[in-house]
């Protein structure tokens, strides 16, 4: 496993994702609850330490119950994963998920990608920016992330960040609701990815890649081999794993990005 620094921070250049342990799969109500059944916390717990088995060593995760609960257990259990946790709308209010973000022992905090898209389709990204100084002033890394690469050019003329989530694709609008709502039709369209991407090369920190592979709609091969083309030197990927059908995707995902840097 490859390693990369944000800020003080050693991180692993392949970072799990927790959508799929959420039962969000952006496929549809009946995945969803597919996810749900099968990842159990007892599972989601095998695979945390399968992850940090094979040099996984951060998770993006929600501040929410769930996700908390599991941290703690997997904890408890004697695992070390860096959490960087990712506010929900549904919780509460923004200042309320950093408090939840600094309870939980997270590394760093970043803004949900859905809120700041709703904000920015509102004319409101500026009400972020205590938002951001409230994850600084309690010493974790400080981020936002989107799907809309309009609104993390805005973040890199207007805020001051550590690392930036980067959303391949721009699935559904956010004007109306910042939460994802299962069931509304999603479009991954190629012109998002290659906004998003050129973008990212402009940035002044560290990346994480995310929806590389458009919710599982893209070849994982050709998904990850875009994806370190346009990867600099500290940014890394975060990728969600639900591998009931194929018990070693984990592994086989993490050998194919190792591949793909290597032929970069």
């Amino acid at each position: 496993m490859e390693y990369v620094r944000f800020g003080g921070l050693k991180v692993s250049r392949f970072i799990i994702g927790s959508n799929p342990f959420s039962g969000f799969s952006h496929q549809g109500p009946e995945m969803d609850q597919r996810m749900m059944h099968y990842y159990s916390v007892d599972r989601i717990k095998k695979t945390l330490v399968e992850a940090e088995r094979l040099g996984i060593n951060s998770i993006v995760a929600r501040t929410d119950h769930h996700v908390m609960r599991m941290l703690m257990e997997h904890r408890d259990g004697g695992g070390a994963l860096q959490w960087f946790a990712q506010t929900c709308p549904e919780v509460g209010p923004q200042q309320m998920c950093v408090e939840r973000a600094i309870k939980g022992q997270a590394v760093a905090c970043h803004l949900h990608g859905g809120v700041m898209d709703h904000l920015h389709a509102n004319g409101r990204l500026r009400e972020i920016i205590p938002v951001v100084e409230m994850v600084r002033q309690a010493g974790m890394l400080a981020a936002v992330a989107a799907h809309n690469s309009e609104v993390i050019r805005w973040a890199m003329d207007n805020l001051e960040l550590d690392y930036f989530m980067c959303s391949y694709y721009n699935p559904i609008p956010r004007g109306m609701n910042p939460e994802h709502v299962s069931g509304l039709e999603e479009v991954y369209l190629e012109e998002d990815r290659r906004a998003m991407t050129d973008l990212i090369q402009e940035l002044p920190a560290p990346v994480i890649h995310y929806k590389i592979m458009a919710a599982g709609r893209n070849n994982p091969a050709e998904a990850l081999r875009f994806a370190t083309g346009k990867m600099r030197e500290n940014d890394a990927v975060c990728v969600g794993i639900y591998n009931e059908s194929k018990p070693g995707m984990l592994e086989e995902d993490i050998s194919l990005l190792e591949r793909c840097l290597a032929a970069v």
